[in-house]
């Protein structure tokens, strides 16, 4: 029997395939089924999620979320056109510009605000500032729910936004990747924080959620989705065994894993918070509100804590150390990582 090695923290992605959707892709894998899509199980898929949001939206799967993205991203825009995002935001630090090369060209333009959120009054000022045939026009605010420093977007912040959205004309793009951290946090229903708060597209993690590989990509605005399936197509995320990205999704959603798992995360996260709190030095950087915890921490702390074995990132967010929790963490694990954390500051 394998010894299962201890959890890291760098990132959700490292954790394996839940049971679930384990189970759904072993289901699926029985016999045949049609392609591209014209599977059974692609349909439960699409129904559960349309189920989920209580709406009837158009639904995608793609391989990764740079895709998801990208491709949402280019679905809104003309290539004249720019989209405005956080400037810590994933689709301007970590996807090497494919918004811009799937669009055309779409210019992404930064905005600041505390906490990973989008500062509305800056937005305003980023659509106002020109209005010549020289600039390029923004059409589409982009947000992350949760933010890439861990935050999650209340239901009012998230009407906050949808009213200047809509005064502005932009269309909204949510990168959900770890979208089911944040309903988990905030105990709502996901349509509170979706379609009812003016989402057009939101492009929801299955990877992040326990999967081999796949996103959902969740038009509530129906119109959108014109020829979406030609964009997948033509940038090779139309999966002939379609299946494979679709069961997984039945797995989780058929009997509420994905929310029991992004609760179990967010529980591992709160419980490493709080013991981060007790050790001098290492001040926390945000609120702990999905499934991580930043923290500044010096640099000697952190090579001390790679030597004893510990993986996680500091180049994510503004620069501290970021410890990530998934589906798989296991509180024993949060309670070593602190007692080692403990015991390398009490040294110095």
């Amino acid at each position: 029997m394998k010894t299962q090695e201890k959890n890291q923290f760098a990132s959700d992605n490292y954790a394996g395939i839940c049971p679930e959707a384990w189970e759904a892709m072993a289901r699926a894998n029985l016999g045949y089924a049609q392609s591209y899509g014209n599977d059974e199980w692609t349909a439960r898929a699409c129904a559960c999620l349309r189920d989920l949001f209580e709406t009837d939206c158009e639904v995608f799967f793609v391989f990764n979320g740079t895709a998801a993205n990208s491709l949402a991203l280019a679905s809104l825009c003309q290539s004249y056109h720019s989209i405005i995002c956080h400037e810590l935001s994933h689709v301007e630090t970590d996807e090497c510009g494919a918004a811009e090369f799937f669009s055309n060209g779409t210019k992404i333009l930064l905005v600041p605000g505390k906490e990973g959120k989008v500062d509305l009054e800056a937005v305003e000022h980023t659509v106002k500032r020109r209005t010549d045939i020289h600039y390029p026009k923004p059409k589409v605010l982009s947000l992350a729910q949760a933010t890439e420093v861990g935050t999650v977007f209340s239901v009012d912040e998230l009407q906050a936004v949808r009213e200047v959205a809509k005064r502005l004309h932009l269309k909204i793009h949510m990168d959900g990747a770890r979208f089911a951290n944040a309903v988990a946090s905030l105990g709502v229903a996901p349509k509170e924080i979706t379609w009812q708060a003016g989402v057009d597209v939101l492009c929801f993690g299955g990877t992040k959620s326990g999967f081999a590989v796949g996103e959902a990509v969740v038009f509530f605005n129906r119109a959108m989705a014109r020829e979406f399936d030609y964009r997948c197509k033509q940038s090779g995320q139309l999966a002939s065994k379609m299946r494979f990205l679709s069961a997984p999704w039945v797995g989780i959603l058929e009997n509420g894993a994905w929310l029991r798992h992004a609760a179990h995360a967010n529980r591992c996260a709160k419980i490493l918070e709080g013991r981060l709190k007790t050790i001098p030095g290492i001040p926390l950087m945000f609120p702990c509100q999905a499934n991580s915890v930043f923290v500044s921490m010096p640099e000697k702390i952190k090579k001390a804590l790679h030597k004893r074995g510990w993986y996680f990132y500091s180049f994510i967010g503004t620069g501290g150390a970021r410890f990530m929790c998934s589906w798989d963490t296991r509180e024993e694990d949060v309670h070593q990582l602190a007692n080692d954390i403990a015991a390398i500051v009490g040294k110095e």
